[in-house]
């Protein structure tokens, strides 16, 4: 019997899911274990770009070691259908204040088009009593770039 392999996306694909999609996990180098967070992002058709909380384990992985791994995934629910990519690179805090100021609005134009819940802002630091325009001129949360992509493994069920 032939082992059947799951057949890779094309970079059109691809760029449609990361396009579709809004949440991703980030895998850090660890201290023992690699660590896995759940972030949201958006997609410039060339960067990815994810708000991080300035507190918790991943800011302290990122100092250590910002090579990471991204993987961005969709599938029915009984999974009669899934796609992912995952991409490996480097994860980099964004200083240009214009572009954080750009990046932070592509968020809250993304949370308004995907409807999502006021509860998300406690993710970013804030609270859900806070109007999404806050992120704009708030600096609760760092802009973080992934660059420097190494790898990207694209896989589809057909």
């Amino acid at each position: 019997m032939d082992l059947l392999k799951i057949p890779r996306m094309t970079k059109t694909e691809y760029d449609a899911l990361i396009e579709r999609q809004y949440i991703s996990r980030i895998a850090f180098t660890g201290n023992e274990h690699p660590y896995i967070a759940p972030f949201m992002y958006v997609f410039d058709k060339k960067y990815l770009y994810f708000l991080s909380t300035k507190y918790g384990r991943k800011m302290e992985y990122f100092a250590a070691n910002p090579q990471v791994s991204v993987e961005i995934e969709e599938y029915q629910p009984d999974l009669s259908s899934f796609t992912f990519v995952s991409m490996q690179g480097k994860i980099e805090e964004v200083e240009d204040p214009a572009v954080k100021k750009d990046v932070r609005e592509q968020f809250v134009a993304m949370m308004e088009r995907q409807r999502l819940s006021p509860r998300v802002l406690s993710a970013l630091g804030y609270s859900p009593d806070d109007p999404p325009e806050i992120i704009i001129t708030g600096e609760r949360s760092a802009v973080w770039k992934l660059v420097s992509v190494k790898d990207i493994v694209a896989l589809k069920n057909g």
